[in-house]
């Protein structure tokens, strides 16, 4: 509405409020402008209530969909494998040799033969090493 109003000059403003005091008579203008004022009224109201009703939709929608909780959630499930494999990774490091029986992690038990026999082969090599530096 600013737009038409900029586009119209004065003198246009008063020809049309010429016209329409011709058209509708001095009579009638003022329930006119009451109506007008009206209908403007409601129409604001109603864009008001719809905008209100968006925001709250996309509140609940917000609130719905929690994703803080999700992420953190995510987040505890992929920490808990990886801190227990770490403690059990530090365990053995701390262990005196030889002290302990070796336990396969589930990680580890995914691991085709073909890798197991290089990994036992370069942990025999490793205690033959060991041994060396000990004498």
């Amino acid at each position: 509405m600013v737009l038409f109003l900029s586009d119209v000059s004065g003198s246009e403003i008063l020809l049309i409020f010429v016209f329409v005091l011709i058209f509708f008579g001095a009579k009638s203008i003022p329930n006119l402008a009451k109506t007008l004022g009206k209908t403007i009224h409601q129409i604001k109201n109603a864009s008001d209530e719809i905008k209100t009703e968006i925001r709250k939709t996309g509140l609940d929608m917000k609130s719905d969909m929690n994703l803080t909780s999700f992420v953190e959630e995510t987040v505890q499930d992929i920490a808990t494998p990886i801190s227990s494999e770490l403690n059990q990774v530090a365990d053995a490091a701390n262990a005196p040799v030889g002290s302990q029986s070796y336990q396969p992690s589930k990680f580890e038990e995914a691991i085709p033969n073909e890798e197991k026999e290089i990994s036992t082969e370069s942990n025999e090599n490793q205690e033959v090493i060991k041994t060396q530096l000990e004498k």
